[in-house]
């Protein structure tokens, strides 16, 4: 049996031998192709090319470098379509691979040596136009471009000797034309990124940043600083998209690693802090920001950003004295923040002070004059101060713009004992406490009623016949120049004490 099983074994072995000789034949003759045909790829490769068909052209170029690997003339051709679609870096192997094939195929090494040179390999390029001079030494276009490698290289001398003196705006200067000449060299716009943050320019500093991670994918430096600037702008999505980038490229980079963790916990707390702000919980979300600071006490943006929520919660919770404070601290920090500019005007107001707020209102218009809330505040605040010179019914019962419907009924009930005529013996007094207890209770019709509150809020004396005319509420209540002393009758005020 055991020789039986050897001799099947033997049997199998020679058909599988038998079948990939078969399976090599099948494809050499699929991937072989007659000059024909290669002729006819070529062909469509150009009439597609020139009408603009970058994808179909390349698709038979693929075919006819596939059908005879050995013509340098598609590898080119190839490489062509490759520069026509964008794609430098995947027409260099073509270029590099017509080269081998024919070394004195000088179209190829003029397209190579370009490419090289706006890569910022001056070297490489240099050995290529080089090469043609000694095919050609009459090639003009060769000896332009190593004109322009010599211009190249002084600028690059000059680039680093502005850099190393600390004089940024000229190295920048220096580099619009090197990156004139190399526009693909991602060193270059590194550096300029990097002169960019000296300046104070962080927005530039990306912009170069980001093409530098283009021209070179694996470029874990750049992704790592670009992070960080967006980071510092407050760009947190952004800042954490690009440390992402960097882990991709290798989880066990401790930098990014680091940084990552940071921008996460920001992101973390600052999200928590407004949802605090959303669910009105004030507090909470102040002390939020308060750990912000502590965590990012050198970050400009995080600091203004944190003490500007802080101002508005303050406000939002009627704490007016310390909102006025905190305002005021983090307008100094940034003043041309308009939202800084708001909430402080809000304290201003909920503090009677309307020509403070108006002033704060009317700086923020100039710093964006469209603002359609900045403008209503400031028409609001207008008008609260125009109503301040007329009768201001949270003065006349002693209470806060914040204060409740209770502590308002408290306030009026102790003003209109006080003030009641019957507690006076002179007529001038008598008189005198009239007109007082008239403003007492037209301040309580006024503030306990939530529709004309809303309106004296507003800068609107509901009462003032000189605005509008007072309908009746529900049968209560009197019209602004009724005197319920004078009306004929005898009234008597009581006074529950609840």
């Amino acid at each position: 049996m055991e020789a039986v099983g050897r001799k099947g074994l033997s049997g199998v072995l020679s058909s599988l031998s038998l079948l990939c000789v078969v399976l090599d034949l099948q494809l050499d003759g699929a991937l072989g192709a007659t000059p024909g045909e290669i002729e006819h790829h070529l062909e469509m490769g150009r009439k597609l090319l020139a009408a603009g068909q970058l994808a179909e052209a390349l698709s038979h170029y693929h075919s006819a470098v596939e059908g005879d690997s050995k013509n340098y003339l598609t590898y080119y051709k190839r490489a062509a379509v490759l520069l026509a679609m964008g794609k430098s870096k995947s027409a260099l192997p073509d270029l590099t691979r017509a080269i081998q094939l024919k070394p004195d195929f000088l179209p190829a090494r003029l397209l190579r040596g370009n490419i090289l040179l706006k890569q910022g390999r001056i070297q490489e390029a240099r050995d290529d136009f080089q090469a043609m001079l000694h095919s050609d030494p009459d090639h003009k276009e060769a000896e332009s471009y190593l004109l322009r490698i010599e211009e190249l290289e002084k600028l690059q001398r000059e680039v680093h000797s502005a850099h190393r003196r600390g004089d940024y705006m000229a190295t920048v200067t220096l580099l619009d034309r090197v990156i004139e000449l190399c526009p693909w060299d991602p060193e270059s716009r590194e550096l300029q990124a990097d002169c960019f943050i000296q300046l104070g320019e962080p927005e530039k500093a990306i912009q170069d940043l980001i093409l530098a991670v283009r021209l070179c994918s694996d470029n874990r430096a750049a992704l790592l600083q670009l992070s960080k600037l967006h980071y510092s702008l407050g760009q947190h999505q952004e800042a954490l998209s690009q440390v992402r980038e960097c882990l991709k490229l290798d989880q066990d980079d401790k930098e990014c690693f680091s940084h990552y963790k940071q921008v996460k916990k920001l992101n973390k707390q600052l999200h928590s802090a407004e949802q605090f702000i959303s669910d009105h919980r004030y507090q909470e979300a102040m002390e939020k920001y308060e750990s912000i600071i502590k965590m990012e006490p050198n970050v400009p943006y995080y600091t203004k950003r944190a003490n500007e929520r802080i101002c508005y919660c303050l406000v939002k919770s009627h704490r007016v004295r310390e909102a006025v404070d905190m305002c005021s601290e983090a307008h100094q920090r940034d003043p041309r923040n308009i939202n800084i500019l708001r909430d402080r005007a809000e304290a201003y107001i909920l503090n009677q002070d309307y020509e403070k707020a108006v002033a704060d209102y009317q700086e923020a218009r100039e710093f964006d004059g469209k603002n359609q809330e900045i403008q209503e505040g400031l028409d609001r605040a207008q008008k609260l101060l125009k109503q301040s010179h007329k009768r201001d019914y949270y003065k006349i019962l002693g209470v806060d713009r914040s204060a409740s419907k209770k502590e308002i009924v408290k306030a009026y009930r102790k003003q209109a004992q006080q003030w009641h005529p019957d507690n006076f013996q002179s007529e001038s007094d008598k008189m005198d406490a009239e007109k007082k207890f008239i403003d007492i209770a037209s301040a309580k019709e006024v503030l306990t009623d939530p529709e004309m509150r809303q309106k004296f809020d507003a800068g609107e004396d509901p009462l003032d016949p000189e605005t509008q005319q007072r309908s009746r509420r529900n049968g209560h209540g009197w019209p602004f120049d009724f005197n319920p002393f004078r009306s004929g009758g005898n009234f008597h005020f009581k006074f529950r004490h609840n």
